[in-house]
């Protein structure tokens, strides 16, 4: 039978390809777009291999986040409008996860904050056209918003303080917290460091200052300082196994504009106290019920579109899967036609490429609920 592949050249356009990308791109490299920007959705790597790196050692990944500046008299104000937690209380050198949610109030976006001084903020975002819904809102109020070309690097995994503590010569201590941001010396260049992440482990994220980083030298620091821990450079295959371990959602995949946050189960994210935030009277309704739950299933991995059914109903859709390595058994999320008591429900999952299984659905995340491990630094 002849080979049906093809290759094909495409024109990204406006898309960006990553000042690291020359770093570690090979044969097998195959590129996503998110927030405008190529990311590495498999390197050919054994992702295996990269997933206990990952949970045991360290490792580095190059993400398509993208952080957006907000600065200004108005700067508390204005972001009080876009997203429901408060900001005003958020400290400088401090981080906190935000929701956005559009008028009606369904989710729009997601990130994390950075307060980098009184007025001056970093919003980073994963993806979405949260930049085209700051501009649309900005009217009358007296702030600037500014694309800072910063490019991030996750490092993460249980030894990723021993790398970043090297690598600052000492400035990184383990006073710098869970959701701490600042910026330190990274073998003699300047970078904003946040103690964050997208896998539920140990992690900092690392974010370029435009043409002041030399991005091929940073890399070369980081890989040189990780070597000794064991770190190795890993896809979206290995963090997508542990995000989902961890019960981290995808903004646009596990929910959408859809959806209200008590359906994703991210109504803790919503202030009401913040009295003036995009959604909120929508949010005064009666909430729905949670739509959005995990699964695990041992006879296949399920994949985003596969069916769920009880009995001969269908009932959901599952928006993500893997099959874990720690837990030994396939796992994802599934999204719910409607709200009713699911966990624990054995439902049977259909597949169109892989066959039928029977599959559990579970509240997650699957371990780790109090979110013990990236708090968590084990000194050597």
């Amino acid at each position: 039978m002849s080979d049906s592949r093809r290759i094909f050249q495409v024109y990204a356009g406006s898309t960006e390809l990553s000042p690291f990308h020359e770093c570690y791109a090979n044969s097998a490299t195959v590129l996503r777009s998110a927030a405008g920007r190529l990311f590495v959705h498999d390197n050919g790597e054994d992702p295996g291999k990269a997933y206990w790196a990952l949970r045991r050692e360290v490792a580095l990944f190059d993400v398509p986040e993208r952080p957006i500046e907000v600065d200004g008299p108005d700067a508390v104000l204005f972001l009080e409008l876009i997203f429901a937690r408060s900001v005003k209380d958020l400290k400088i050198g401090r981080a906190r996860f935000l929701v956005a949610f559009t008028h009606d109030g369904r989710l729009f976006a997601d990130g994390i904050l950075l307060r980098l001084g009184a007025t001056r903020f970093w919003f980073v975002h994963p993806d979405g056209e949260l930049d085209t819904w700051f501009l649309a809102h900005r009217f009358g109020f007296d702030v600037t918003l500014t694309d800072p070309q910063s490019r991030v690097l996750q490092l993460q995994g249980p030894r990723s303080f021993e790398v970043m503590r090297l690598v600052s010569s000492g400035a990184i201590t383990a006073d710098f917290g869970y959701f701490h941001c600042g910026v330190f010396d990274l073998d003699g260049q300047k970078l904003l460091i946040s103690r964050t992440g997208w896998t539920g482990e140990l992690g900092y994220e690392i974010y370029t200052q435009g043409d002041d980083t030399d991005c091929p030298r940073l890399w070369s620091t980081l890989m040189k300082a990780g070597a000794p821990s064991g770190m190795i450079f890993g896809s979206m295959q290995s963090m997508n196994i542990r995000r989902i371990e961890a019960g981290i959602l995808d903004s646009g995949s596990d929910f959408d504009s859809s959806m209200t946050p008590s359906e994703a189960g991210l109504e803790k994210f919503v202030d009401f106290n913040n009295d003036g935030f995009i959604g909120r009277e929508a949010l005064l309704a009666p909430p729905p019920g949670k739509r959005l739950f995990g699964l695990l299933c041992r006879e296949l991995i399920p994949s985003a579109g596969c069916e769920l059914f009880d009995s001969d109903k269908p009932v959901g859709v599952v928006t993500t899967g893997a099959y874990s390595p720690y837990l030994k058994t396939a796992l994802g999320y599934v999204r719910f036609s409607a709200a009713g008591d699911w966990p624990t429900r054995t439902l049977s999952l259909h597949c169109a490429d892989k066959g039928e299984a029977q599959c559990e659905i579970v509240d997650p995340p699957f371990y780790d609920r109090e979110k013990k491990i990236p708090r968590t630094i084990a000194l050597p």
